[in-house]
């Protein structure tokens, strides 16, 4: 069964708290380069995995500076992957957030640490109720200067002695990124009800929570 059957199975299960999540307003959408004016020679690239790319991109959508962000996998060897293929565990593929940034309004380093407080970092087996390789944390690096920011930061959360494992995100050399269908890209704004309620049964936020208390990193959202 898909993650979409799934939420749908979970939402009639529990009708009453869907109801409930059906009156949040659905999250913002970050102003592009269209109203924040950007060259797009200016932007960086960034990718992150953290589980469900649906609430990556949720995540990443309320960074201040974060101009694009696009669902999608990378990481395995099918050429042009469905996500079916990869939901199946069998591609290699992690699923994975792309996005554009502008290094004038927010660092890697920043969106750094905001990953780390958006992701379960001590579990390399998948991401909260997901499990599997194709749902593995990873940070996909870009540039050498990335990849040396990246394995700085995941040194020193080691060595906070904040927590009682290892940091288990891998940092790997970015390859091919392929886009996930459309009616994955933006969905917890299409599909607000499912997306809320897929994520609060998930236990994201609840698990989030546990590791990092009310400290959601240091960078400016909308």
């Amino acid at each position: 069964m898909t993650r979409i059957l799934a939420a749908v199975a979970l939402l009639i299960a529990a009708i009453g708290g869907a109801a409930l999540l059906a009156a949040q307003p659905a999250p913002t959408k970050p102003q592009t380069a269209a109203t924040e004016p950007a060259s797009k020679d200016s932007l960086e690239t960034a990718t992150f995995s953290s589980g469900c790319f649906w609430c990556t991109e949720s995540d990443f959508d309320k960074v201040k500076g974060v101009k694009e962000t696009i669902s999608g996998f990378m990481g395995g060897t099918t050429k042009n992957p469905t996500y079916e293929e990869v939901s199946r565990g069998n591609t290699g593929h992690a699923e994975t957030l792309q996005l554009k940034f502008d290094p004038k309004v927010v660092s890697y380093k920043q969106l750094l640490d905001y990953y780390w407080h958006h992701v379960d970092l001590l579990d390399g087996d998948g991401q909260f109720c997901d499990r599997g390789n194709q749902y593995r944390p990873v940070i996909f690096v870009h540039t050498p200067e990335q990849k040396k920011l990246a394995e700085e930061s995941k040194a020193a959360l080691d060595k906070s002695g904040r927590f009682d494992k290892p940091i288990a995100v891998q940092i790997v050399d970015a390859g091919t990124f392929t886009p996930a269908e459309d009616y994955h890209q933006n969905y917890h704004e299409t599909h607000p009800l499912q997306y809320q309620y897929y994520r609060y049964a998930c236990g994201r936020d609840a698990r989030i929570k546990e590791l990092w208390g009310d400290d959601v990193g240091e960078v400016a959202t909308h």
